[in-house]
């Protein structure tokens, strides 16, 4: 079973790659990147090509786990979509009659996009990251989507016209009078409104796995959730440059198959905490420092320059002196106040170790040393056994290299070991 998903696995990322290549031929031979830029057309490849490799390593390793083959589904539809929109366009406008099967492909083009939707917004976060549902009673929460979904597909396969490019329109053959477009008619709004409640409410069962979840399945959905948390940055991608927006687009999207992979392949799941730890940080001591930075320039430059005028360039120098001079104070504090509000274990174990280490000094009894370093240990790192062995030895130096007699009560506890609940 698993050399068989290993290779199905490899077979599909070669379909992938194979539409990839023919998609981006027919786009260039319909002249496509004249109406639509370049980094759109990356940015979406990037983004599903993730999907697809994600999806194939999780069949190869976990082909148990329904997340990787809805993953390579996803990527298929898509390009397949993409690519069958070309050839339509190719077929029909650019050299009519050139291909056979254009109306096939047309037909095909205007109804994949739905299943990857309802794929990638509900079936994705229901499922995830065991490949099953939460309980019996999300069963009708899927069964819900799944013919809600097949409501919408069969609607668009049956709309009655199919659009080529701008208001180019090609008749269908299986297509209905009555049905119409899906996304103008009141039942196919519906229905699509329906696909978005559903996908809220599949989010709702990821919240709750996530509250019922220890060990590493909570870290698992942590991953999926920090992805998703900053999906909604999308949007900051129409105030950026058409290149930057689009290459920000396309690594908040690749992100989410990315951290579900990882998840679900487990490979370095307990970073997820540092990961979160050091977005917050940054993401604050950025919108602090932009913020400083902004009111110096625009304060001086009202005050110097006019209102309206450029500010003078001794007022920009001075507001980066002062953001530079910021950086390290505010990332400490900054720092300090994400750890008791949002790690209060590490910010804990930090200041105990820290007790630990002015007690250090001052303490000479070997035992009650011995006894309150098993404590700090078991307190800050919380292992499951922990022992102490001290090896007695003849002689110890002292840093600057003078020998000393040992401490006679390193002798007698050398054979003992002091066992907590730790390491």
């Amino acid at each position: 079973m698993s050399r068989r998903s290993t290779w199905l696995a490899w077979l599909l990322l070669a379909i992938y790659i194979a539409s990839v290549i023919a998609a981006v031929v027919l786009e260039v031979a319909n002249g496509s990147q004249d109406t639509q830029p370049v980094t759109d057309t990356a940015a979406l490849l990037l983004a599903f090509t993730a999907f697809m490799v994600m999806g194939a390593l999780i069949v190869a390793h976990r082909p148990g786990n329904a997340i990787g083959w809805i993953f390579s589904a996803i990527a298929l539809l898509a390009i397949t979509g993409a690519l069958a929109e070309e050839y339509g366009r190719y077929a029909y406008l650019t050299r009519p009659g050139a291909l056979p099967g254009a109306i096939l492909a047309s037909w095909f083009s205007s109804w994949a996009w739905f299943p990857t939707i309802a794929l990638a917004l509900v079936f994705t976060v229901l499922l995830f990251p065991t490949g099953r549902l939460l309980s019996p009673r999300w069963r009708p929460v899927a069964g819900l989507a799944v013919v809600d979904t097949a409501a919408i597909t069969v609607l668009a396969a049956l709309q009655p016209s199919l659009t080529m490019t701008g208001d180019r329109q090609v008749p269908n053959p299986i297509g209905v009078a009555a049905v119409g477009n899906p996304e103008q008619t009141t039942i196919g709004s519906a229905l699509l409104s329906l696909l978005v409640l559903l996908a809220v409410v599949a989010s709702v069962s990821l919240i709750i796995r996530f509250l019922r979840s220890r060990g590493d399945q909570r870290q698992q959905v942590k991953w999926f959730a920090f992805a998703c948390v900053l999906l909604p940055l999308v949007t900051l991608g129409d105030v950026l440059p058409t290149t930057v927006g689009n290459v920000f687009f396309a690594l908040l999207v690749s992100f989410l198959p990315v951290a579900a992979g990882i998840a679900i392949l487990r490979y370095r799941l307990y970073d997820i905490d540092r990961l979160i730890n050091r977005t917050l940080v940054y993401g604050l001591l950025t919108a602090l420092l932009a913020g400083v930075y902004a009111g110096l320039v625009l304060g001086l430059g009202q005050a110097f320059g006019g209102l309206g005028a450029e500010p003078p360039s001794w007022a920009v120098g001075a507001a980066t002196l002062a953001v530079a001079a910021l950086f390290q104070p505010a990332r400490r504090r900054i720092q300090g106040m994400v750890d008791r509000r949002f790690n209060r274990r590490r910010y804990d174990a930090v200041k105990t170790i820290e007790g630990f280490r002015v007690r250090l000094r001052e303490q000479l009894d070997l035992d009650a040393l011995s006894a309150e370093l098993l404590g700090v240990v078991d307190q800050t790192m919380e292992p499951t056994t922990v022992s102490l062995w001290l090896q007695p030895h003849a002689r110890v130096f002292r840093d600057h290299g003078d020998a000393v007699p040992h401490h006679p009560a390193a002798r007698s506890a050398g054979a003992s070991r002091s066992r907590l609940s730790g390491l």
